[in-house]
């Protein structure tokens, strides 16, 4: 008598193939430099110099706030110091008729120092008053008027250097190997349909994030014609290819506690193994562990069978 019959199930052979991993990366464009602009000093707000959206250069005044006590102080010191100076002067000359001690003399110069030190804070706290562009870029919202008092803590206007913007996104941590400092990436924007913003990586962190394993990159991408803005939303297209890459249908895995396995045919009998996978296309699944190339694998069936179950091959329909 023959021994039972076999489980009919088709089967195929896995090669190890090259494949292309193509992953999206999703981003948000940064300004090169960006700040809120703010006062160092509490003080009315007496000339505000600019203009919405308008563009400045390094330096440029943008906000003038009170310094008629300021300015006082600086000439106060300013005399001051010249005093000093002068008292100072005329005991140099009087040393040679020692009808000034040198304690005295140190005295002199040590009060003329403490003048010198009193101008430039003086002088410092009125520079403060004046409200500079720190960089080149480009002005953002007033959000003060004139007369009204403003301190370190009031937002004034914001600027922005967005002649080139700073593309921060996360990869896998599989892609590592496939992003270097210097490489050429190529960013969408859903405002601007159909159109390709070449930059270059400039940062890789060094650290993976433990919590979802992906890795922070930042590409500069050129913005002369300033059609990027700080907070759009932009996707990064990434590819890489590998060989000895093996795929397997969908359906030909058996998921059970949390585990993949997939069946294999030898001898004309199911043997159950469990697998490690990896990336996954169109209807296919990497087989990482678990699987060489070469071995026949149940892709239609598998609900049928148990391990050791005897198999008979049918041909794909």
């Amino acid at each position: 008598m023959g021994g039972p019959a076999g489980i009919r199930v088709i089967a195929m052979p896995v090669e190890a193939e090259t494949f292309v991993d193509r992953f999206t990366a999703l981003g948000t464009a940064e300004a090169r430099e960006s700040i809120n602009v703010t006062a160092r000093m509490s003080s009315i707000v007496m000339r505000i110099e600019f203009e919405e959206g308008q563009a400045v250069t390094p330096g440029q005044l943008l906000v003038e706030l009170d310094t008629r006590e300021t300015t006082a102080n600086v000439a106060l010191a300013e005399a001051t110091l010249q005093q000093s100076r002068s008292q100072f002067q005329r005991g140099q000359a009087l040393r040679e008729t020692r009808a000034v001690s040198e304690a005295d003399l140190e005295q002199l110069e040590a009060q003329m120092l403490i003048a010198e030190a009193q101008l430039d804070a003086a002088r410092t706290r009125l520079d403060m008053l004046y409200v500079r562009a720190p960089f080149a870029g480009t002005i953002g919202l007033r959000n003060v008027s004139p007369g009204e008092l403003v301190g370190p803590d009031t937002v004034i206007t914001t600027l922005d250097d967005t002649s080139l913007i700073r593309l921060q996104f996360t990869v896998p941590e599989g892609f590592m190997a496939t992003i270097a400092p210097g490489m050429t990436i190529r960013a969408r924007s859903a405002t601007w349909p159909g159109e390709e913003f070449r930059g270059r990586v400039t940062v890789i962190d060094p650290r993976v994030d433990p919590v979802t394993r992906t890795v922070r990159v930042i590409a500069d991408i050129p913005n002369s014609d300033d059609r990027l803005r700080p907070g759009m939303f932009m996707t990064v297209q990434l590819e890489r290819s590998r060989d000895g890459v093996m795929l397997v249908p969908e359906e030909a895995l058996v998921p059970r506690g949390g585990r993949q396995f997939l069946f294999i045919v030898e001898d004309g009998r199911a043997v159950e193994r469990e697998v490690e996978l990896g990336l996954r296309a169109p209807g296919r699944v990497e087989i990482r562990r678990g699987l060489a190339a070469g071995e026949l694998v149940v892709i239609e069936g598998v609900q049928r069978l148990r391990p050791g179950s005897p198999v008979e091959l049918m041909a794909a329909g």
